[in-house]
């Protein structure tokens, strides 16, 4: 196999001590327009490029060239294959550039911006007001976020790319536009805060979120700014085209270099790029020239002008035939292929050769280097990820793993771990595929966002295997993959949407199935189906969500209330199911929220359920309007009497309870009850006038029948108890309860007496006795003993601390048995005498 040597691309910097390689990537003869027609953004990690005409220049079309429209841009990969076009009709385009996770963001002269990714697909943001009437005249779009100079000249930080709020940075406090400016993103400052250097007379700006510094230098105007790849140092070029390099805090000069000197450098520069940390690049309109740390120079021609990216490890540089990839040539490389090289990498890689054409100089090698093995082995492992060219990668791997088997105790997992990510890496680079990313990028990207960068470019397949072959969870790939089969089965539905719908939702239930995909949300992929119209299919790809949690909010913004409603209930969460009812209650008309949770049936009771507790709780006419529209009239006079019970206002308390009675009235087997709330209402009212008539000192409202009674007694407003009485028809056993209480209570003993003389006592006197010596009025209780049945007056009498009595009653009766009994328990000595002289008296 005729392959070149990697020598062969190598040149010299540094009297030799350094190499740098260009090596072709991609031949794209023809693929590109002009570049010098268009304005260029590159992505990094070897990300797609994307173009759009340069309306300030005259393009000449002819037959063979590639129609732009002014408002159109185009994406190709790195390998010059179209990726996307699409048009802009939002104004004029200020700045496009690429996010770290290659969407492109593209910003108007009205503040407004899109994020497209690599399907055409975007999301519109806007920098607010204030940016859409001041107008933005530039930007700088970087990985993590954007930096906007307005028409104030007023600069505004959007920080991600999910349309937070635009921050104002510090006043840099410039009169009239930079001549050129530059960001360095947060993640590459230690203050993790972007900053801004602008270019201003012959001075630099440096304007973060707290402050505008004036670095104080002399050298400017700058016609280019541009931070390297590790935010350390910068390189600015002045108009007079002198190259300086410069640390980012402006005290340490690292090179100075004057353009003008560069045979073949014609016309203006057209970009200054760093290729990796170490050197800076600067492209004319058909030559490239790299300066290196001490000023040495490698130039480059090419028949049309050039775009460059700049890479952490180098820049990959576009050309009208080739895309191509310079980069510091690695130390592991130069170690084992430099010309003369005495490294033990070197002789390592020798013997290898030496062993395959089966010399015995390479057993001399190996014990040559014996001491140093482990490190050889592991540089040839080394610039085994750095080569590009399959041949030479297996042949330095070979080479490592010949000197690994002369050492006893060696860990291969790095052997091993290279030559998995070479397979990856041999993969993406195919220019089918389009991604010429080396293995430093790679290993500053992450596997993860390698394989989102296919799925992003639709290249599933490739993506999946890869996920397997790293043993990496195909979640991701299949996610993006049943949303584009969704999205391509929209546009081939066939008529009978209801089967196709089956179809994808089969498909990609059982390719889940056999692929694993346990890890993957059925509801993110069913909100995809609804937000291009294909409502149906998310129904159908939800039933296969087993987090109901993950279910029922997108339900809700379909507006499948009912089913969502239900898949709440079935969880058994009871914060689900508030959710659902609480967002159904806001959206919908009162009427149809209660239809819809009684339509639903004995499935939906525990939700019915809810709705009252929380109601009860939180919404009490909420849930009158619900028990009214159920027909609830029970619940309805129950809840309007637990209102009532609450009420100090005294005629809405009165209302509640009529509305009490009348819900009641309307149930035929709550007859009672309505007659209840009808007598109480009645109360209430008539307690009202009885304040009214004592001028509000006694407080009457929203006592018992027997309280009222009571107060009026109590009160002196006899008459008035007695029309309570008659008027609730009040028993006159209770009422002569209520009265003997209340007279005993204020102490109105001839009030008591002519009470109990007024009629026949319907609960007899011993009632009075009883009641009275209890309240601890013996001398009061005992004229009532007399009126009591006569077998009963000597306990009674006894009862009131009266045994001469006592004693008088069992002489009339002729009891001496009951005499001679008192005089036993007589309390002391003169009542037995007493007893004694009425006993004698007996005989």
């Amino acid at each position: 196999m005729d392959v070149d040597h990697p020598t062969t691309t190598w040149e010299a910097l540094q009297d030799g001590k350094v190499f740098y390689r260009r090596q072709q990537v991609y031949s794209i003869p023809s693929k590109l327009p002009h570049l010098g027609d268009f304005i260029v953004a590159g992505c990094r990690y070897g990300g797609p490029i994307a173009l759009m005409r340069d309306t300030s220049k005259v393009t000449v079309l002819s037959g063979a060239s590639t129609a732009f429209a002014k408002a159109q841009i185009q994406v190709y990969s790195a390998a010059g294959e179209g990726i996307l076009l699409f048009s802009w009709d939002q104004g004029k385009i200020v700045r496009f550039g690429w996010t770290a996770d290659e969407q492109l963001a593209v910003l108007n002269e009205e503040g407004t911006y899109r994020v497209y990714d690599l399907q055409g697909d975007y999301r519109q943001y806007s920098l607010g007001s204030e940016a859409a009437e001041l107008g933005v005249i530039d930007a700088r779009i970087h990985e993590t976020g954007l930096v906007a100079l307005t028409g104030t000249l007023s600069l505004l930080e959007v920080k991600g790319w999910e349309g937070g709020k635009p921050l104002t940075l510090a006043n840099p406090g410039i009169s009239q536009p930079p001549h050129s400016w530059a960001v360095i993103a947060p993640d590459l400052n230690i203050s993790r805060h972007v900053e801004v250097l602008l270019s201003v007379d012959s001075t630099v700006y440096s304007v973060d979120n707290l402050e505008s510094t004036d670095q104080r230098l002399s050298r400017g105007p700058f016609s280019h700014l541009a931070p390297s790849p590790n935010g350390k140092n910068l390189a600015l070029l002045t108009f007079s085209g002198t190259l300086w390099v410069v640390s980012t805090d402006f005290q340490r000069s690292l090179a100075d270099f004057d353009t003008k000197t560069a045979a073949g450098a014609s016309g203006e520069v057209r970009q200054v790029e760093w290729c990796g940390n170490d050197a800076v690049l600067l492209t004319w309109e058909t030559m490239v020239m790299l300066v290196g740390p001490f000023g040495d120079t490698l130039q480059y021609f090419y028949p049309g002008p050039t775009f460059a990216v700049t890479e952490s490890d180098g820049v990959r540089l576009v050309g009208p035939d080739a895309c191509e990839f310079i980069q510091k040539v690695p130390v592991s490389s130069v170690d084992v292929f430099r010309p003369g090289s005495t490294s033990p990498a070197a002789i390592l890689y020798d013997a290898w050769e030496q062993f395959s054409k089966s010399s015995p100089k390479a057993g001399e090698s190996i014990r040559s280097i014996r001491p140093e093995l482990a490190t050889a082995v592991n540089q040839c492992i080394d610039a085994a990820g750095m080569e590009w060219n399959p041949y030479w990668q297996r042949r330095l791997l070979n080479a490592a793993k010949f000197g690994k088997a002369f050492i006893d105790l060696y860990d291969a997992t790095d052997f091993v771990s290279l030559g998995q990510t070479l397979k990856v890496l041999n993969a993406v680079r195919f220019y089918e595929i389009g991604i010429p990313i080396t293995y430093t990028q790679y290993t500053q990207l992450s596997p993860t966002q390698l394989i989102a960068r296919l799925t992003s470019r639709n290249l599933h397949l490739l993506a999946l295997r890869i996920s397997s072959f790293l043993d990496l969870p195909p979640s991701a790939v299949l996610r993006h993959w049943a949303c584009a089969k969704i999205v391509r089965s929209k546009s081939n539905a066939s008529t009978d949407s209801e089967i196709d719908d089956n179809a994808v939702c089969r498909s990609i239930v059982e390719k889940f199935e056999k692929l694993g995909g346990t890890g993957v949300s059925y509801a993110e992929i069913a909100r995809k189906a609804w937000e291009i119209g294909r409502t149906d299919l998310a129904t159908k790809l939800l039933d296969h969500e087993p987090r109901s949690s993950d279910q029922v909010p997108l339900l809700l913004s379909m507006k499948e209330d009912k089913l969502a409603l239900s898949k709440a209930v079935e969880s058994g969460d009871t914060d689900l199911v508030y959710h659902v009812l609480l967002h159904l209650q806001k959206r919908m008309a009162l009427g149809n929220f209660f239809r819809l949770i009684e339509e639903g049936g004995p499935s939906l009771l525990p939700a019915r359920n809810l709705l009252q507790v929380y109601a009860r709780e939180q919404n009490r006419d909420m849930l009158r309007d619900f028990y009214y529209s159920d027909d609830r009239r029970v619940e309805s006079a129950a809840l309007s009497l637990s209102e009532a019970a609450s009420m100090s206002d005294p005629s809405a308390k009165i209302s509640a309870v009529k509305a009490a009675q009348r819900f009641f009235s309307e149930d035929k087997e709550r007859s009672f009850e309505a007659k209840m709330m009808d007598e109480s209402a009645r109360l209430l009212t008539f307690q009202q006038q009885l304040e009214k008539e004592a001028d509000g000192k006694i407080q009457f409202f929203g006592l018992s029948i027997n309280e009222t009674i009571r107060m009026c007694l109590i009160n002196g407003m006899g008459k008035r108890a007695d029309k309570v009485k008659y008027d609730f028809k009040v028993p006159d056993k209770r009422f002569w309860y209520v009265k003997l209480y209340a007279l005993t209570e204020i102490h109105d003993w001839d009030g008591l007496d002519a009470f109990a003389r007024s009629k026949r006592s319907p609960i007899g006197y011993q009632a009075f006795v009883t009641h009275l010596v209890n309240k601890g009025y013996q001398k009061e209780a005992t004229p009532y003993v007399a009126r009591c049945d006569a077998n009963k007056r000597v306990d009674l009498y006894v009862l009131c601390g009266d045994w001469r009595l006592a004693g008088k009653e069992c002489k009339d009766r002729g009891d001496k048995v009951r005499l001679e009994e008192l005089r036993r328990k007589c309390p002391n000595s003169l009542i037995a005498r007493e007893l004694d002289v009425l006993a004698s008296s007996m005989k």
